[in-house]
């Protein structure tokens, strides 16, 4: 869909042509819903909803400028917008497909889209996202009614102290917080089996495209939500491919940002040098508006004194649909060979780069992926005890959980519930772990970033003059697996993730109706090169489709 059309956006003959044909698919394979709501129902919400009933609030991969025309004109208001987003999750995450995406909604979210509402009538709106409801990942803290437990149950009843920066410049932006998404419990840092969206508050979380496919992890209820249209957008948070893996799985735009661009304070965190917030959307535009909202310094985190001045104040400005002419573009080789079908996806996409003028530089190589790894292994675990028993102890003496030791405690003692599918090897590993002043760990991290940033990105960037790196994403997604876990191939986002620098991902096609992503990396704080490049690219290709909510999908060996 593009963004450039006019509120309320949808041509209702190819809407309902696209509906249609939907729910005639669904009705052929028989799905288990199908017979009390239909896959017109699922994807075009109330857009098609009997007269009388509610007012006419299309959501089907509405665009953030569409919602705030429709508020600017009158025809919307916040409270309708969420009073529409809740009934749509009622009815399709919580009944019909039942993706698992949300652990909770905020119940104060209608009083304050109402606030909002006569605040616009009254004084005008704070910015474009006034009046917008936003989910959050359930590790970004929120000090209202909702609980922040990254999907453990030892966190159930957590409230977080003050709401995370990122929150309360959202809240500043005249974003409602509409609730929280579930997640790959503890962002996949418990246990080596760990399985991508499953928590234990919230279980396993569905992808859109096919409910038996993962929707990956960590960000795994906040990519399903944003691709089934459960939200306009969200925020995510990443260490090693949490934002922009399941995003690529399902078939959205996800901005991991440079390390201290926005900032970490008030989430429950894993690493000090990799962790980072990041917009998750179903366009760049969006995505880049997100960015602008949330991106800013902070004294609560020290990473964020040179990111704010590197920091763009709106990164809208660099979206430029000719802005693949000219821009050398490196094809890391090496990094394809995961998926033979993602691969096919991605020539093709690189095919539509040099019809749009890119300089397409092929191969570049980006080395030392694994070697990376096998030391940042080393840092994580050193710094997933620290961080975690730092943001214990900010919870309060009242805290039943103050330290990775009672953490530990606390999932042996509840293992039927807990550890039923996978075990706590990485957090057991973590805890036999020293301080940050250990040479052991102080020699690894020099390590990692020697060669991920002078002797990887850096050095490939330079030595061939290029503005961005791109290699697929991640394979299609793969069949969810409680016994076995998830795939376990290290990504391409492994040398820019242990670098701290930037990564976006883009839908780049589909193989099967499971979307393939592009993934574009660049030097640290080439947020602006790296929108630009992305957002032509996306104009180009055009390969984002709602998810039809399949059971799963019709393969035949």
């Amino acid at each position: 869909m593009s963004e450039h059309r006019t509120f309320p956006g949808a041509d209702a003959v190819n809407r309902r042509r696209f509906l249609g044909s939907a729910a005639t698919a669904a009705t052929a394979l028989a799905l288990p819903w199908a017979s009390t709501e239909g896959a017109a129902a699922l994807l075009a919400t109330s857009a098609i909803e009997p007269a009388g009933t509610r007012p006419n609030v299309p959501l089907l991969e509405v665009t953030f400028s569409e919602l705030a025309e429709g508020m600017d004109t009158g025809r919307l208001t916040s409270r309708m917008i969420v009073e529409e987003y809740i009934a749509t999750i009622e009815r399709f995450d919580r009944r019909g497909p039942a993706l698992n995406t949300i652990l909770e909604l905020n119940p104060d979210a209608l009083a304050i889209a109402d606030a909002l509402d006569e605040e616009r009538r009254t004084k005008g709106k704070r910015s474009e996202l006034h009046g917008i409801p936003i989910l959050v990942k359930d590790n970004i803290g929120t000090a209202d009614k909702m609980h922040t437990s990254a999907g453990s149950l030892a966190l159930a009843e957590s409230f977080a102290p003050r709401d995370a920066f990122l929150v309360e410049r959202l809240r500043a932006a005249g974003c409602i917080i509409l609730g929280k998404s579930n997640m790959s419990e503890w962002a996949n840092a418990r246990g080596r089996a760990s399985i991508g969206g499953w928590s234990g508050r919230g279980r396993l979380t569905r992808n859109p495209y096919a409910l038996d496919r993962s929707a990956g992890g960590s960000s795994s209820g906040t990519a399903a939500a944003v691709s089934a249209n459960l939200a306009p957008a969200a925020i995510g948070t990443e260490t090693m491919g949490s934002i922009v893996s399941p995003s690529a799985l399902c078939g959205i735009v996800g901005i991991k940002p440079t390390v201290g661009l926005v900032s970490r304070a008030g989430i429950i965190p894993v690493s000090y040098t990799q962790d980072t917030a990041g917009p998750m959307c179903r366009t760049v535009r969006d995505a880049a508006m997100l960015l602008s909202a949330i991106a800013g310094p902070d004294p609560r985190d020290k990473a964020t004194t040179e990111g704010s001045i590197r920091r763009s104040a709106d990164y809208t400005t660099f979206l430029n649909p000719d802005g693949l002419r000219g821009a050398r573009i490196g094809v890391a080789r090496n990094l394809f060979g995961e998926s033979l079908v993602s691969d096919r996806v991605i020539e093709r996409a690189l095919d539509a780069m040099r019809a749009a003028g890119a300089v397409i530089v092929d191969p570049v190589t980006l080395e030392n992926a694994e070697v990376i790894w096998s030391f940042d292994a080393e840092v994580l675990s050193y710094e997933l005890k620290a961080s975690l028993n730092e943001y214990f102890a900010s919870l309060g003496p009242k805290s039943p959980i103050k330290s990775l030791r009672d953490l530990i405690a606390f999932n042996e003692r509840n293992s039927d519930q807990v550890m039923q599918w996978f075990g706590q090897e990485t957090f057991l590993y973590a805890e036999s772990k020293g301080s940050l002043d250990s040479m052991e760990y102080i020699e690894a991290l020099g390590m990692v970033r020697q060669l991920s940033r002078r002797g990887g990105i850096d050095a490939t960037i330079a030595k061939d003059r290029l503005d961005a790196i791109v290699a697929p994403t991640t394979s299609p997604a793969w069949l969810a697996d409680l016994l076995l876990g998830d795939n376990s191939t290290l990504g391409p986002f492994v040398t820019s993730a242990a670098a701290g620098y930037p990564t976006i991902t883009v839908p780049a096609g589909d193989v099967m109706g499971l979307p393939v992503g592009m993934l574009f990396m660049g030097p640290a704080w080439s947020e602006g090169t790296l929108l630009k490049v992305a957002y032509s690219f996306e104009q180009q290709v055009r390969a984002r489709r709602a998810p039809t909510f399949l059971p799963s999908l019709p393969l035949r060996p």
